[in-house]
């Protein structure tokens, strides 16, 4: 029975980590605080909200820029709350460049 039960656990796929997970393992290797952490993907979250669910890697730079224009008139942010959510997206951004190259497509 045992060896049944391992049988189906070998057989199961692994599945890459999501991106909201992958930007909080960059944060922890990069040894930023915990509230950064929760700012930044805060941002990036509501960032692909913002666009629908569309997925980053085919957003851009007027997507971004929409975005913190959404911030500053819609929202009413100040200057330091746009700041930390372009370092936020600036991260992610890097993010997807670097999974990008790593993977052939």
């Amino acid at each position: 029975m045992q060896e049944n039960s391992s049988t189906v656990f070998a057989m199961t796929e692994v599945q890459p980590p999501r991106l909201l997970d992958q930007v909080r393992q960059v944060i922890r290797l990069k040894h930023m605080s915990i509230k950064t952490e929760d700012s930044y993907v805060y941002y990036i979250r509501d960032f692909i909200l913002y666009h629908n669910k569309k997925h980053p890697r085919d957003m851009g730079a007027p997507e971004i820029r929409a975005y913190l224009s959404h911030l500053a008139i819609a929202k009413n942010a100040a200057a330091s709350t746009q700041n930390v959510a372009r370092n936020a997206l600036d991260l992610l951004q890097i993010r997807l460049r670097l999974s990008c190259q790593r993977t052939p497509r």
